[in-house]
Protein backbone atom coordinates (compact mmCIF):
# COMPACT_ATOMS: atom_id res chain seq x y z
CA UNK A 1 0.00 0.00 0.00
CA UNK A 2 1.30 3.47 -0.91
CA UNK A 3 2.55 5.57 2.00
CA UNK A 4 1.06 9.06 2.22
CA UNK A 5 3.55 11.72 3.34
CA UNK A 6 1.90 14.79 4.83
CA UNK A 7 2.62 17.91 6.83
CA UNK A 8 0.33 20.19 8.78
CA UNK A 9 -2.89 22.01 7.92
CA UNK A 10 -2.55 25.47 6.33
CA UNK A 11 0.54 24.20 4.50
CA UNK A 12 3.46 26.57 4.24
CA UNK A 13 6.56 26.00 2.13
CA UNK A 14 8.13 23.41 4.46
CA UNK A 15 4.87 21.45 4.80
CA UNK A 16 4.53 21.47 1.01
CA UNK A 17 8.14 20.75 0.08
CA UNK A 18 9.09 18.22 2.76
CA UNK A 19 6.35 15.72 1.79
CA UNK A 20 7.62 15.95 -1.80
CA UNK A 21 11.22 15.38 -0.68
CA UNK A 22 10.45 12.41 1.55
CA UNK A 23 8.06 10.77 -0.90
CA UNK A 24 10.83 10.95 -3.51
CA UNK A 25 13.28 9.37 -1.07
CA UNK A 26 10.95 6.54 -0.07
CA UNK A 27 9.90 5.79 -3.64
CA UNK A 28 13.15 6.26 -5.54
CA UNK A 29 15.80 5.31 -2.98
CA UNK A 30 14.05 2.95 -0.57
CA UNK A 31 11.80 1.33 -3.19
CA UNK A 32 8.71 1.95 -1.04
CA UNK A 33 5.82 3.52 -2.99
CA UNK A 34 4.98 6.89 -1.46
CA UNK A 35 3.03 10.01 -2.45
CA UNK A 36 3.12 13.53 -1.01
CA UNK A 37 -0.19 14.95 0.21
CA UNK A 38 -1.41 18.35 1.42
CA UNK A 39 -3.98 19.23 4.06
CA UNK A 40 -5.12 22.38 2.30
CA UNK A 41 -4.11 24.85 -0.39
CA UNK A 42 -0.42 25.81 -0.19
CA UNK A 43 0.43 29.44 0.45
CA UNK A 44 1.74 31.80 -2.22
CA UNK A 45 5.42 31.11 -1.50
CA UNK A 46 4.84 27.34 -1.61
CA UNK A 47 3.05 27.76 -4.93
CA UNK A 48 6.01 29.79 -6.20
CA UNK A 49 8.29 26.87 -5.25
CA UNK A 50 6.13 24.38 -7.14
CA UNK A 51 6.11 26.49 -10.30
CA UNK A 52 9.78 27.53 -10.09
CA UNK A 53 11.01 23.93 -9.78
CA UNK A 54 8.43 22.30 -12.07
CA UNK A 55 6.95 20.25 -9.25
CA UNK A 56 3.47 18.79 -9.39
CA UNK A 57 1.20 20.10 -6.64
CA UNK A 58 0.44 17.21 -4.27
CA UNK A 59 -3.16 16.13 -3.96
CA UNK A 60 -5.15 17.71 -1.14
CA UNK A 61 -6.77 15.26 1.27
CA UNK A 62 -9.35 15.88 4.00
CA UNK A 63 -8.68 12.83 6.16
CA UNK A 64 -6.99 9.43 6.36
CA UNK A 65 -8.69 6.05 6.22
CA UNK A 66 -8.37 3.54 9.04
CA UNK A 67 -5.05 1.74 8.71
CA UNK A 68 -3.74 4.00 5.93
CA UNK A 69 0.07 4.05 6.10
CA UNK A 70 1.49 7.53 6.45
CA UNK A 71 4.54 9.55 7.44
CA UNK A 72 4.06 12.84 9.31
CA UNK A 73 6.50 15.67 8.58
CA UNK A 74 6.89 19.20 9.94
CA UNK A 75 4.52 18.65 12.88
CA UNK A 76 3.66 16.20 15.63
CA UNK A 77 0.57 18.07 16.82
CA UNK A 78 -2.73 16.16 16.38
CA UNK A 79 -4.61 19.49 16.13
CA UNK A 80 -2.73 20.19 12.89
CA UNK A 81 -3.38 16.75 11.39
CA UNK A 82 -6.37 14.86 9.94
CA UNK A 83 -9.14 14.01 12.38
CA UNK A 84 -8.49 10.27 11.99
CA UNK A 85 -4.73 10.46 12.41
CA UNK A 86 -4.80 8.01 15.33
CA UNK A 87 -6.83 5.58 13.23
CA UNK A 88 -4.23 5.66 10.46
CA UNK A 89 -0.98 3.69 10.47
CA UNK A 90 1.63 6.34 11.30
CA UNK A 91 5.00 4.84 10.39
CA UNK A 92 7.38 7.75 11.02
CA UNK A 93 7.56 11.36 12.19
CA UNK A 94 10.18 13.84 11.00
CA UNK A 95 9.88 17.21 12.68
CA UNK A 96 11.61 20.24 14.22
CA UNK A 97 8.91 21.40 16.65
CA UNK A 98 8.50 20.66 20.33
CA UNK A 99 6.84 17.35 21.22
CA UNK A 100 3.15 18.00 21.88
CA UNK A 101 1.77 14.53 22.60
CA UNK A 102 -1.54 12.94 21.72
CA UNK A 103 -0.52 10.82 18.74
CA UNK A 104 -1.12 7.07 18.95
CA UNK A 105 0.56 4.57 16.65
CA UNK A 106 -0.06 0.94 15.74
CA UNK A 107 3.41 -0.07 16.85
CA UNK A 108 6.96 1.25 17.33
CA UNK A 109 7.91 3.85 14.73
CA UNK A 110 10.87 5.93 13.62
CA UNK A 111 10.75 9.42 15.15
CA UNK A 112 13.28 12.11 14.32
CA UNK A 113 12.83 15.49 16.00
CA UNK A 114 15.84 17.79 15.92
CA UNK A 115 16.39 21.41 17.04
CA UNK A 116 16.98 22.95 13.63
CA UNK A 117 14.97 25.55 11.72
CA UNK A 118 13.56 23.32 9.01
CA UNK A 119 12.32 19.78 8.45
CA UNK A 120 14.11 19.72 5.10
CA UNK A 121 17.44 20.17 6.91
CA UNK A 122 16.75 17.00 8.89
CA UNK A 123 15.80 15.17 5.70
CA UNK A 124 19.08 16.23 4.09
CA UNK A 125 20.93 14.52 6.95
CA UNK A 126 18.76 11.40 6.92
CA UNK A 127 19.18 10.98 3.18
CA UNK A 128 22.96 11.23 3.53
CA UNK A 129 25.05 9.97 0.62
CA UNK A 130 21.91 9.40 -1.43
CA UNK A 131 21.66 13.19 -1.83
CA UNK A 132 23.90 12.62 -4.87
CA UNK A 133 20.97 10.85 -6.55
CA UNK A 134 18.47 13.62 -5.86
CA UNK A 135 17.30 15.52 -8.96
CA UNK A 136 17.74 19.26 -9.09
CA UNK A 137 14.05 20.07 -8.72
CA UNK A 138 13.85 18.17 -5.43
CA UNK A 139 17.04 19.88 -4.26
CA UNK A 140 15.40 23.17 -5.23
CA UNK A 141 12.44 22.34 -3.02
CA UNK A 142 14.82 21.53 -0.16
CA UNK A 143 16.64 24.84 -0.56
CA UNK A 144 13.36 26.76 -0.73
CA UNK A 145 12.09 25.12 2.46
CA UNK A 146 15.22 26.04 4.40
CA UNK A 147 15.35 29.64 3.17
CA UNK A 148 11.65 29.99 3.97
CA UNK A 149 11.81 28.61 7.50
CA UNK A 150 14.96 30.59 8.31
CA UNK A 151 13.72 33.78 6.57
CA UNK A 152 17.06 33.74 4.72
CA UNK A 153 18.90 33.14 8.03
CA UNK A 154 17.16 36.05 9.83
CA UNK A 155 14.99 33.86 12.06
CA UNK A 156 16.34 33.10 15.55
CA UNK A 157 15.56 29.45 14.88
CA UNK A 158 18.35 29.34 12.28
CA UNK A 159 21.30 27.12 13.13
CA UNK A 160 24.73 27.04 11.54
CA UNK A 161 23.79 23.66 10.11
CA UNK A 162 20.65 24.99 8.38
CA UNK A 163 22.77 27.68 6.75
CA UNK A 164 25.51 25.27 5.74
CA UNK A 165 23.03 22.89 4.10
CA UNK A 166 21.29 25.74 2.28
CA UNK A 167 24.56 27.24 1.04
CA UNK A 168 25.74 23.85 -0.24
CA UNK A 169 22.44 23.27 -2.06
CA UNK A 170 22.55 26.77 -3.58
CA UNK A 171 26.11 26.25 -4.80
CA UNK A 172 25.16 22.88 -6.29
CA UNK A 173 22.20 24.44 -8.11
CA UNK A 174 24.00 27.62 -9.16
CA UNK A 175 21.55 29.76 -7.17
CA UNK A 176 22.33 33.17 -5.69
CA UNK A 177 20.75 32.93 -2.25
CA UNK A 178 19.98 36.64 -1.85
CA UNK A 179 18.36 36.99 -5.25
CA UNK A 180 16.38 33.77 -4.92
CA UNK A 181 15.18 34.58 -1.39
CA UNK A 182 13.99 37.98 -2.64
CA UNK A 183 11.87 36.20 -5.29
CA UNK A 184 10.47 33.87 -2.64
CA UNK A 185 9.57 36.66 -0.24
CA UNK A 186 7.97 38.70 -3.02
CA UNK A 187 5.73 35.72 -3.74
CA UNK A 188 4.99 35.29 -0.03
CA UNK A 189 4.07 38.98 0.23
CA UNK A 190 1.54 38.91 -2.62
CA UNK A 191 -1.65 38.38 -0.64
CA UNK A 192 -3.94 40.76 -2.52
CA UNK A 193 -6.18 37.99 -3.85
CA UNK A 194 -6.96 36.51 -0.42
CA UNK A 195 -9.95 37.33 1.75
CA UNK A 196 -9.48 38.44 5.34
CA UNK A 197 -10.53 35.02 6.62
CA UNK A 198 -8.07 33.30 4.27
CA UNK A 199 -5.26 35.56 5.49
CA UNK A 200 -6.05 34.75 9.11
CA UNK A 201 -5.86 31.04 8.39
CA UNK A 202 -3.05 31.06 5.80
CA UNK A 203 -0.12 30.37 8.10
CA UNK A 204 -1.71 29.55 11.41
CA UNK A 205 -1.55 27.00 14.18
CA UNK A 206 -3.93 26.18 17.01
CA UNK A 207 -2.54 26.24 20.55
CA UNK A 208 -4.12 26.16 23.98
CA UNK A 209 -2.58 28.31 26.70
CA UNK A 210 -3.97 28.11 30.22
CA UNK A 211 -7.34 26.89 29.07
CA UNK A 212 -7.66 29.48 26.30
CA UNK A 213 -7.63 28.26 22.71
CA UNK A 214 -5.81 30.45 20.20
CA UNK A 215 -5.40 30.45 16.44
CA UNK A 216 -1.93 31.95 16.13
CA UNK A 217 -1.52 33.42 12.66
CA UNK A 218 1.76 34.69 11.26
CA UNK A 219 2.10 36.57 7.97
CA UNK A 220 5.73 36.97 6.94
CA UNK A 221 6.15 39.73 4.38
CA UNK A 222 8.53 42.27 2.88
CA UNK A 223 5.55 44.60 2.40
CA UNK A 224 3.78 44.75 5.79
CA UNK A 225 1.73 47.81 4.82
CA UNK A 226 -0.19 45.69 2.31
CA UNK A 227 -1.54 43.65 5.23
CA UNK A 228 -1.72 46.44 7.80
CA UNK A 229 -3.78 48.60 5.44
CA UNK A 230 -6.48 45.94 5.96
CA UNK A 231 -6.16 46.06 9.75
CA UNK A 232 -9.73 47.21 10.46
CA UNK A 233 -11.40 44.57 8.30
CA UNK A 234 -9.04 41.85 9.55
CA UNK A 235 -9.98 42.63 13.15
CA UNK A 236 -13.68 42.64 12.26
CA UNK A 237 -13.24 39.19 10.72
CA UNK A 238 -11.44 37.66 13.71
CA UNK A 239 -14.50 36.83 15.87
CA UNK A 240 -16.17 34.95 13.02
CA UNK A 241 -13.03 32.95 12.25
CA UNK A 242 -12.60 32.15 15.95
CA UNK A 243 -16.20 30.93 16.21
CA UNK A 244 -15.97 28.82 13.03
CA UNK A 245 -12.67 27.26 14.09
CA UNK A 246 -13.66 26.57 17.69
CA UNK A 247 -11.05 28.82 19.28
CA UNK A 248 -11.36 31.68 21.74
CA UNK A 249 -9.10 34.25 20.08
CA UNK A 250 -7.21 34.84 16.85
CA UNK A 251 -3.76 36.38 17.24
CA UNK A 252 -2.32 37.88 14.04
CA UNK A 253 1.38 38.71 13.91
CA UNK A 254 2.51 40.54 10.77
CA UNK A 255 6.24 39.83 10.52
CA UNK A 256 8.30 42.43 8.65
CA UNK A 257 11.11 40.27 7.26
CA UNK A 258 13.42 43.15 6.29
CA UNK A 259 13.02 45.24 9.47
CA UNK A 260 12.97 42.12 11.67
CA UNK A 261 9.93 42.98 13.76
CA UNK A 262 6.34 41.89 14.17
CA UNK A 263 3.14 43.89 14.50
CA UNK A 264 0.46 42.24 16.63
CA UNK A 265 -3.12 43.38 15.99
CA UNK A 266 -5.10 44.17 19.15
CA UNK A 267 -8.82 43.71 18.41
CA UNK A 268 -10.00 43.58 22.03
CA UNK A 269 -9.01 43.89 25.68
CA UNK A 270 -8.30 40.17 25.97
CA UNK A 271 -5.63 40.31 23.27
CA UNK A 272 -4.25 43.54 24.73
CA UNK A 273 -3.84 41.75 28.05
CA UNK A 274 -2.14 38.80 26.33
CA UNK A 275 0.23 41.18 24.55
CA UNK A 276 1.15 43.00 27.77
CA UNK A 277 1.69 39.84 29.81
CA UNK A 278 3.50 37.96 27.06
CA UNK A 279 5.81 40.60 25.63
CA UNK A 280 6.06 43.20 28.39
CA UNK A 281 4.71 46.00 26.20
CA UNK A 282 2.14 48.74 26.70
CA UNK A 283 -0.74 47.51 24.57
CA UNK A 284 -3.35 50.25 24.54
CA UNK A 285 -4.19 50.85 20.88
CA UNK A 286 -5.19 48.65 17.97
CA UNK A 287 -1.69 47.28 17.30
CA UNK A 288 1.71 46.97 18.91
CA UNK A 289 5.13 46.59 17.31
CA UNK A 290 7.38 43.87 18.75
CA UNK A 291 11.02 44.54 17.73
CA UNK A 292 13.06 41.44 16.95
CA UNK A 293 10.10 39.06 17.04
CA UNK A 294 10.32 36.82 13.98
CA UNK A 295 9.53 33.27 15.06
CA UNK A 296 6.23 31.78 16.20
CA UNK A 297 8.01 28.63 17.37
CA UNK A 298 10.82 30.25 19.36
CA UNK A 299 9.59 33.73 20.34
CA UNK A 300 5.78 33.83 20.20
CA UNK A 301 4.35 30.56 21.50
CA UNK A 302 6.87 30.06 24.35
CA UNK A 303 6.11 33.57 25.66
CA UNK A 304 2.31 33.53 25.49
CA UNK A 305 0.54 34.16 28.78
CA UNK A 306 -3.12 34.75 29.55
Amino acid sequence: MTIQVLGHKSPDTDSTGSPIIWAWYLSEIKGTPAEPKLLGEPNTEANFMLVRWFLEKPAIIADLADGAPCVIVDTNNPAELPANINGADVQAIIDHHKLVGGLETKGPIDITIRPVACTATIMHDLIGDDMDKMPDNIKGAMLTCILSDTLEYRSPTTTAHDKAVAEALAADLGINVGEYAAEMFAAKSDVSSFSDAELLRMDSKEYQIGGTKFRISVLETTAPDVVLDRQASLMQTMPGVAAEDGVDQVLLFVVDILNEEATLLLPNDTVRSVASKSFGVEATGDAVVLPGVMSRKKQIIPNLKV
